[in-house]
């Protein structure tokens, strides 16, 4: 059983990764310009070229820190240089480590939303995770009618008008995670798995149409991240220990 109500921590100096456990590191987006031109040195050449491609520099620099971040804790678990770190992509375009350097066994997943990211971590099943911004002027029943399943749309519209925000991007954050930790992108038609998204309910994948033996199979866990904003991690299995870690610059990486 997993608290939402999670405490963020500073890390351990002797952090370890067993294998019950998942951790999940909430990173600041808004850094320094140290950090940022530290951060930027690790990247790959196509990361630095990602990122230059954004047109307006808070999001350049965000781009940078989300990866760099990424690159920091994953070094950390590896005892590995940052810039070191190769990333592979399966054909939906989920990343993971090369094999060589502890991809079947080191599994993440990565979300970010309103100058803040979430990295997902744990060994051995596969993880996805899912960060939004509640936004009021967002247009709910609109999309959750072209997305959302005939179950879902049911719930949503029951509920009361101030409560249904907030409800549409639990749904969505709880579907999203569920697609990334399988790993096969919206080649799984959103609409064709429920998932529970009423207020005070616990997250859960309540029925996959082709494979009901997946509602067994994943385990779906509500965050708070932070205030308006909603997180879910989806895992493989069920019987875990998480534990929710604040990045810090100087923590992992050199100033």
């Amino acid at each position: 059983m997993i608290d939402p109500l999670n405490s963020w921590n500073s890390p351990p100096k002797d952090l370890k990764l067993e294998s019950n456990e998942i951790h999940v590191w909430r990173v600041f987006l808004a850094q320094t310009v140290s950090c940022l031109q530290s951060l930027q040195q690790t990247l790959s050449t196509d990361e630095r070229t990602k990122a230059e491609r954004f047109y307006f520099q808070k999001d350049r620099s965000q781009s940078i820190v989300s990866r760099g971040a990424l690159r920091a804790i994953l070094s950390r678990y590896l005892d590995l240089d940052p810039s070191t770190l190769r990333f592979g992509y399966n054909p939906y375009g989920k990343p993971s480590l090369i094999a060589e350097q502890g991809g079947d066994t080191l599994r993440f997943n990565l979300s970010h939303s309103h100058g803040l990211a979430l990295i997902a971590i744990t060994k051995n099943r596969n993880i996805g995770i899912d960060l939004e911004s509640i936004r009021t002027d967002f247009p709910c029943q609109q999309i959750a009618e072209s997305f959302f399943s005939p179950l879902e749309n049911a719930v949503l519209r029951s509920l009361p008008l101030h409560l249904q925000h907030k409800a549409f991007f639990t749904c969505w954050t709880r579907k999203e995670a569920y697609i990334k930790a399988v790993g096969k992108g919206l080649s799984i038609p959103l609409d064709r798995f429920d998932v529970t998204l009423a207020p005070g309910e616990p997250a859960a994948l309540l029925n996959f149409q082709e494979n009901p033996q997946e509602v067994s199979r994943w385990s779906l866990f509500e965050l708070i991240p932070g205030s308006e904003l909603v997180a879910t991690l989806a895992l493989e299995g069920s019987r875990c220990q998480l534990l929710c870690w604040q990045w810090q610059y100087s923590s992992l990486a050199n100033p």
